[in-house]
This record gives structure tokens, sequence and C-alpha cells, in this order.
């Protein structure tokens, strides 16, 4: 009897998540599962629902109902004080890198080390150091964030999501904003850090080239709902006409009742 491989276990679990930002509904039954070793990427266009996804995958904010998994604990039943132990096993590069511009480069990535650990001083800057050098950042540590470039603020932001050696990263579109060398490089920079750190990352981004080159699966959102999940041949070859429209960025244009239009503008 043949035996079918088994996929590695899920690592985080979201089901039926719903979220209103009051009568509006944002997410509408979110349901993903992401597996352990995995880069998933979680795409969509603008209003989609994809930010607002993560802050809730980092318990920044909490749905109206379901829940979310991550590491078999649910963080919707934790406590604030519960959350922030959690948090160590968590790394996040922010959009914009969120450097604190009045501390040097090595003084932001030692910062969890700081917050969370006992680590006496030499140990914490050899941890800088090696994280600097996994990022291609060797000898920057004593610049202020104002002295480098967008590439290496994104770099040295993830120098510093990587600073615990987290089990999972979750990264805000790293590609925002960079040219298309950098924007490359930054790419290159997350398949290294999953392999050679062995992490799971989910990575939110609207750059397509990006998706393709890094994701092992593509979670697609559209208007707070998931359209598809799947490698990123089966989302090309998806005959969905709204995945379609975003692959090929085909603009539909919103028709309205004229009856509907009017009583949006005047609140009625």
């Amino acid at each position: 009897m043949a035996f079918l491989p088994t996929q590695p276990a899920p690592v985080i679990e979201v089901t039926d998540l719903v979220t209103h930002y009051g009568s509006r509904r944002i997410l509408n039954n979110v349901t993903l599962e992401v597996r352990k070793g995995e880069i998933m990427v979680i795409m969509g266009g603008s209003g989609s629902g994809k930010s607002t996804l993560l802050r809730h995958l980092i318990g920044l904010e909490r749905g109206s109902s379901g829940s979310i998994k991550l590491l078999d604990q649910d963080i919707g039943k934790m406590t604030d004080y519960e959350l922030n132990q959690f948090y160590r096993k968590l790394g996040v590069a922010f959009q914009g890198g969120a450097l604190f511009s009045s501390m040097t480069v090595g003084e932001n990535i030692m910062l969890p080390l700081r917050e969370h650990t006992d680590l006496d001083e030499k140990t914490m800057e050899i941890m800088v150091r090696l994280k600097l050098e996994v990022v291609n950042l060797a000898g920057f540590e004593n610049f202020m964030p104002s002295e480098l470039s967008g590439g290496m603020l994104k770099r040295a932001a993830f120098a510093r999501a990587v600073i615990m050696d987290p089990v999972l990263l979750f990264c805000d579109e790293p590609s925002a904003g960079l040219d298309p060398v950098v924007s490359s490089s930054l790419d290159e920079l997350i398949l290294r850090l999953r392999d050679a750190l062995n992490m799971t990352i989910v990575v939110v981004t609207h750059e397509l080239g990006s998706a393709f080159r890094i994701a092992d699966r593509i979670a697609v959102l559209d208007q707070g709902e998931v359209l598809s999940v799947g490698t990123v041949a089966q989302v090309q070859a998806s005959d969905n006409k709204r995945i379609q429209d975003l692959l090929n960025r085909r603009f539909e244009e919103e028709r309205l009742d004229p009856d509907a239009y009017l009583a949006r503008l005047t609140g009625e």
C-alpha cells in the first residue's frame, strides 16, 4: 500500500474570522492555514483587507468573531500579559522599517533583547552583529537610521525582527517604495531567512513580482474574503475573474444605482 506524503502541520490557523469597523464589515469569514516552514504571501488590491488581517495575526486587533491560533494557541483568548510573553516567538518587519530615529541601528536591533532577556551587554552586541551579517549590513551598527538608504532601513528592520530567532515572521509590504533591484535583494533575503533560520514567514504585499518570486503559497483577498489559496501556478491559472483582474491590473468600475449613490452621499 502506497503512502501519500503528509503536509507539514499548520502553525497558523484562522477560522471564520469576521471584523467590523463600526457597521462596515472588513473581513468576511476568513479561513486560512499557514504550514510550518512555508512562505505564505497574502495579496490583494487596496481595501481588500490584507493589512487588517495582518494586524489580527500579530494581535494588534481582535475580530468580531472567529478565531486565530498561532502555534496551537488561541491568541484571542490571551490576556495582554500572556500576549506580550507570546510575542517573543514572533518577529514583525513593519512597512516603513519603524526604527527609532534617536537610536543607532545597533540599539534599535538590540531593543527586543533588552526588553525580553537578561543577557549581558557583550552577548547582545555579538547577537546584533550576527544578525547584521545575515542581512548584509555588517559594520553598520553605529550608524543612525537617517544615514541609511530605504533598502538598508528595510534590512535593518529585518535584523531587528529576527534578533530573538522567532518561529513566525510577519512582513508588511517589504518592497513598497523600493526600486526593482533593491526589491529583488529583499526577496532573496526573505528566502534566505526562511532557509537559514527555519522560520515560517507571512508576507503581505501588492507587488506581483515579489509575490511570485518568494511564495510557496498565495492567499488572494478581495473585499474582505479569501478568493483563493494555492501555489503561484494555481493562482495564475485561476478562472476567477476578480483574481485575473488583480493579476492583470484591470480596473472594474463600480456601478451604483442612482438612488443608492444619493443615499450614500447624504448618509441616509
